[in-house]
């Protein structure tokens, strides 16, 4: 008997059931996917919106309580597959209906880029030249969402987009999405490390990587972004020439991975907003925007409210406000569910003391296991030594 307690045919009799329950799921999938289709036609003729948060969370429920004793074991792994399996029916929903076009700033590669491609696989993609290109597509109805950095945990904020949400009120947001940003070297094939003369990059990237680059003695350039920088030592087809970018801008411009990992901080994260005209109707997060008077202990006030009515505020931020010299609108993240009851009192009570309120968005967020997805892009030859070394 190996080591596990399981013989080599009570294996393959695991997997053959394996197979026959994939077949019948398959079955099932083409129903269900059908029957969407004519949700989709209800949609369509009535006028409604595709996305129906509460009723995807009465599904998840629902779908949670079936599994009986079972709950306790596989309830957070079924819970994972209905959201998966709704994500697949909205996104059909939206080809079906016209309505699949997300937004991001850049091109293809960038880090914006590959957040969309993470959330929405399954859409058509509008690439924008600036981000506030990305919130007119939004607002225009060119796009039904958008996808925008919003904070990077080595950088800070990316400010530009947090004014922009504050200066469009028809804008909310819609989810939070973590990237963990890994950044690689990258050349042409053929190439090795010692051949390179000079690294090209954005500006983020090239100081994220400052203590490698120094280290190596090579000249720096700045690109407008990642995914730039990369099309250019691919057209430019010289070893000497390298970019800074991920593993995937890689694998777009056929450049190998001369040197892994380069930035300074290991566990460097993204922080991406998905922006819509319309908020969620539930999520275990929910984030502010407010004014105050500019009076001692005004938001001291805000402050207490949030504390006393149970409310963890996870983050607070003040920017300037734009047309009015040395006042400052405020952004806060708060823990809870909006559609609660003591929500709605902490609502009502922040009213009566700010100048004025705005809830921007409803999102339910997860933490992103950061080790584990930077193994998972490692290129074949490290987890290969990875491996060998006992790491994996």
């Amino acid at each position: 008997m190996p080591p596990g307690g399981v013989s080599l045919d009570e294996l393959q009799a695991a997997r053959a059931e394996i197979d026959e329950i994939d077949a019948q799921m398959a079955a099932l999938f083409c129903r269900r996917m059908e029957a969407v289709k004519q949700v989709a036609a209800y949609k369509r003729k009535h006028g409604m919106v595709v996305l129906d948060a509460a009723r995807e969370e009465e599904v998840v429920r629902k779908s949670s309580a079936r599994l009986g004793d079972q709950k306790e074991e596989y309830g957070a792994y079924y819970e994972d597959f209905v959201r998966y399996l709704m994500s697949l029916s909205r996104a059909m929903q939206r080809r079906l209906l016209g309505s699949d076009t997300v937004a991001y700033q850049g091109v293809e590669g960038a880090f914006s880029h590959i957040a969309l491609e993470r959330l929405f696989p399954h859409s058509a993609q509008k690439s924008c030249e600036t981000f506030a290109g990305v919130v007119k597509a939004v607002e225009n109805g060119d796009a039904v969402y958008g996808v925008l950095p919003f904070e990077n945990s080595y950088a800070g904020d990316v400010s530009e987009v947090l004014d922009l949400c504050y200066a469009h009120p028809g804008i909310c947001v819609w989810d939070m999405y973590d990237l963990p940003v890994v950044q690689n070297l990258l050349g042409v094939k053929g190439a090795v490390l010692s051949d390179v003369r000079q690294v090209l990059s954005h500006p983020q990237a090239l100081w994220q990587c400052d203590a490698y680059l120094k280290n190596l003695g090579v000249q720096t350039r700045e690109a407008k972004n990642t995914a730039a920088a990369a099309k250019e030592v691919a057209e430019q087809n010289d070893p000497a020439l390298a970019a800074i970018a991920s593993y995937e801008t890689a694998g777009l411009y056929g450049l190998e991975v001369l040197a892994p990992h380069i930035n300074e901080s290991r566990t460097n994260t993204t922080r991406f907003i998905v922006i819509g005209r319309e908020c969620r109707a539930a999520g275990n997060r929910f984030n502010l925007l407010f004014t105050v008077d500019h009076k001692a202990g005004a938001l001291a006030r805000v402050m207490r409210i949030i504390g006393e009515n149970g409310f963890n505020m996870e983050c607070i931020k003040s920017r300037p406000m734009k047309d009015c010299p040395w006042e400052y609108y405020f952004y806060a993240e708060l823990v809870g569910d909006i559609a609660a009851a003591g929500t709605q009192t902490l609502m009502h009570e922040l009213e009566a003391v700010c100048r004025t309120v705005r809830l921007l968005g409803v999102y339910t967020r997860k933490e992103v296991a950061y080790e584990r997805y930077t193994e998972e892009r490692k290129p074949t030859h490290e987890i290969d030594h990875a491996a060998a070394r006992g790491q994996l």
